[in-house]
């Protein structure tokens, strides 16, 4: 229940002004979100490439209204990859794109629109020397997401792509995505879903992950275990070895600012760590399923308000 408020919470313009406008929530927001501008983009990233992590950064922005909206987000991740190829970062980061921010719901030719702001993102990683990846939303978009990527990998054969566990068409597209060549970051989801198109109980979305992760393990893929649950890491890894995976062939993923300490263990022990880095001005949508996700983050944020309180 308190799950599904939080998500309809990140919907509401009511709520979010109110939280905007609260002192004490950009210092907390600070924890998941590296700042509002590149250059806050590129400090937190060269911080973590610096001890031994990777990076896929998040240009922050949903719900896009226009077509210029849509064409200027495109421009700011140009713009980041412009810097992380100048600054020598491109070799440790990526880039992780919403199509719903480059204009996937515009009621005019959304389809095509993101699209072609897809490609220019695409290409500007190209130019960088770094990769992509399409960023999955509710279920509602899937389809449309699986298509604009099939059509992008025919020209960039590297891009990444987000399945989510819990959609009971999961383990159908892992079989899809797992051949050579292909990148599947594997995730639980953060969005609420209809019982008829998703799990909904924890056990049953632990077991849905397994399964899934299964189908990529044994793939020829590179698999991206999107995943802060000890349970499923262990798991993963231990899938690894019974596929005789190098470490060099798979890799873990974990949100800025969620166990850090365990981040650097499994870069420590010469595991590919790779660290989601969202920024930007639009960071309430994101903030607000972070703490959907796990009660812990929602008693973090509750005791800090109190202590600035």
């Amino acid at each position: 229940m308190l799950r599904s408020a939080l998500l309809a919470a990140s919907r509401s313009p009511q709520v979010r002004t109110v939280v905007e406008k609260f002192p004490p929530t950009h210092a907390i927001v600070e924890r998941f979100v590296a700042g509002a501008v590149l250059d806050d983009a590129v400090t937190a990233c060269d911080d973590l490439v610096a001890t031994g992590r990777k990076v896929t950064l998040d240009h922050l922005g949903e719900d896009t209204k226009d077509a210029a909206q849509a064409a200027g987000t495109a421009e700011a991740y140009e713009h980041l990859l412009k810097a992380l190829k100048e600054t020598g970062l491109a070799a440790g980061a990526e880039v992780s794109v919403k199509l719903s921010a480059v204009g996937q719901f515009l009621p005019v030719d959304g389809e095509k629109i993101a699209l072609e702001n897809a490609r220019r993102i695409c290409e500007a990683a190209a130019d960088a020397g770094t990769t992509v990846t399409l960023d999955m939303e509710d279920h509602t978009t899937t389809d449309s997401t699986l298509a604009i990527a099939r059509e992008l990998r025919a020209d960039f054969p590297w891009l990444g792509i987000v399945l989510q566990a819990y959609l009971r068409r999961t383990e159908a597209d892992c079989r899809e995505f797992s051949g050579a060549g292909s990148r599947v970051r594997l995730c639980k989801g953060a969005y609420k879903e209809p019982e008829s198109v998703a799990f909904q109980g924890k056990h049953e979305v632990d077991l849905a992950y397994v399964r899934a992760l299964k189908v990529l393990m044994a793939g020829e893929g590179y698999p991206m275990i999107a995943s802060h649950d000890p349970n499923m890491i262990k798991i993963a890894g231990q899938l690894a070895q019974w596929n005789n995976r190098t470490r060099d062939s798979f890799e873990y993923q974990m949100l800025y600012g969620i166990r850090p300490e365990e981040q650097l263990r499994l870069a420590g022990e010469g595991n590919t760590m790779r660290v989601y880095l969202p920024y930007g001005q639009e960071w309430y949508g994101y903030f607000m399923r972070r703490l959907a996700e796990r009660p812990a983050n929602l008693t973090f944020f509750l005791r800090a308000m109190a202590t600035r309180n």
